[in-house]
């Protein structure tokens, strides 16, 4: 097949918080036992910023997550947007993994599953743990470019030139950058809305096994480098955050006063430092 080959890491993400359970003894996310899984909802802005480049230039899009083996059917979801493949990375040894583990991982896999890749476009951040880590360090892995806030791109196919563009929110500025494929991209989580999952081509998924799951037998990734042993986070302690007590005050009156009275009462409270 001619055109790009497009990986997309996607993530089996937490839709509801207070769904989250936590191991008493490691403090690492227990993801298996009931847990709601979801395609975490950043990664289908990358997945359509993948697709469109897919429709213009030809080509595939792979999607790839490690996960346990319930996040099957969340890859589901890729498929039935439009990927052509999805490719489930699953061992009890990658359990437990820091961001550091997981992107070791997540690199090492990319490469030895599809090391003709072109682009690897990532989504810019996950809405349960918001590191944004992975991009930077799969780009470190492999020791690739790496184009972040990424909104658009342009292909020269016959000189394997890609032009990024990318926006600044905060400055308000779009810039561009020229790189030799490949290169590692993050979509800016604002941009490329994702079109619709199509339910029948969700279905033909599940139905005819399309997700491919794949474990360390084939990857034979260094045990000391992936899960648990692989991640040098230690989360030491976790504490339930307390509610702040508030007082309550209303002020009723002229809008300046009010003004006058909330600005004293902050600083007092030392809510406000005064130049």
């Amino acid at each position: 097949m001619g055109g790009l080959t497009i990986i997309v890491p996607v993530k089996a993400a937490v839709p509801n918080v207070t769904a989250v359970r936590l191991d008493p003894v490691t403090h690492n996310l227990v993801r298996e036992g009931g847990v709601p899984l979801m395609l975490n909802p950043y990664d289908r802005n990358a997945l359509e910023f993948a697709l469109k480049l897919k429709d213009k230039y030809g080509g595939k899009v792979i999607t790839l997550s490690m996960a346990p083996p319930s996040g099957k059917d969340f890859l589901e979801s890729t498929i039935g947007m439009g990927a052509d493949e999805a490719y489930l990375i699953t061992d009890r040894v990658f359990a437990g993994a820091d961001t550091l583990a997981t992107s070791y991982t997540v690199a090492r896999s990319i490469q030895r599953l599809f090391p003709n890749f072109d682009l690897i476009v990532f989504g810019e951040e996950t809405t349960d743990s918001t590191t944004a880590h992975m991009p930077a360090q799969v780009a470190s892995w492999l020791s690739l470019p790496y184009v972040y806030y990424a909104v658009d791109a342009e292909v020269k196919l016959e000189d394997r030139l890609i032009v990024v563009t990318r926006y600044l929110e905060d400055e308000g500025v779009y810039e561009t950058y020229e790189y030799k494929m490949p290169i590692i991209i993050s979509v800016y989580k604002n941009s490329n809305p994702p079109r619709d999952i199509s339910l029948t081509k969700k279905v033909e998924a599940k139905l005819n096994g399309l997700v491919k799951m794949v474990d360390n037998n084939t990857l034979k990734l260094e045990r000391e480098c992936v899960g648990l042993r692989g991640s040098p986070t230690i989360v030491a302690k976790i504490e339930d955050a307390k509610p702040i007590e508030r007082k309550k005050q209303i002020f009723k009156g002229d809008p300046r006063e009010a003004a006058k009275w909330l600005l004293e009462n902050l600083t007092k409270e030392g809510g406000v430092i005064k130049p």
